[in-house]
């Protein structure tokens, strides 16, 4: 299986460069590969910053591009819940991507970020409360 880093997947994404945008696709939709966590972060700054997509539309893309059969993701749940979470509030995917390591895999986070505590705290307090 093929790693491949945040250009191969922009490429392709935004087939914008021809000769690139294919060689994209013909990577991407011939073998399967593996995306890390730390290039879909890559990814979503530069969508957001460099060509100002919306949240949305990032979602939107990435739950697609993350269902092609042939991208294979450690963990979908968690880059679900993480992409959920950036739609909902202004925090950076690195902190909905932490925040998602709680929810999901009940890890424990420690940050001084206020936000991002205060909404790790907000589920703690949510799951407590469910019991």
């Amino acid at each position: 299986m093929k790693i491949i880093d945040a250009n191969v997947i922009l490429r392709y994404l935004l087939d914008d460069v021809e000769e690139l945008a294919d060689k994209a696709s013909e990577i991407i939709e011939k073998d399967r590969v593996y995306i890390l966590n730390e290039v879909l972060a890559e990814v979503i700054y530069v969508l957001e910053g460099v060509y100002e997509l919306d949240r949305k539309e990032i979602k939107d893309v990435l739950f697609e591009f993350l269902g092609l059969e042939t991208v294979v993701i450690e963990d979908k749940k968690l880059l679900f819940e993480s992409l959920e979470k950036y739609l909902e509030i202004k925090l950076d995917f690195v902190d909905c991507l932490l925040y998602a390591y709680v929810k999901v895999n009940n890890r424990k986070v420690y940050t001084f970020d206020k936000k991002l505590n205060q909404e790790i705290n907000k589920l703690n307090k949510n799951l407590l409360d469910a019991d």
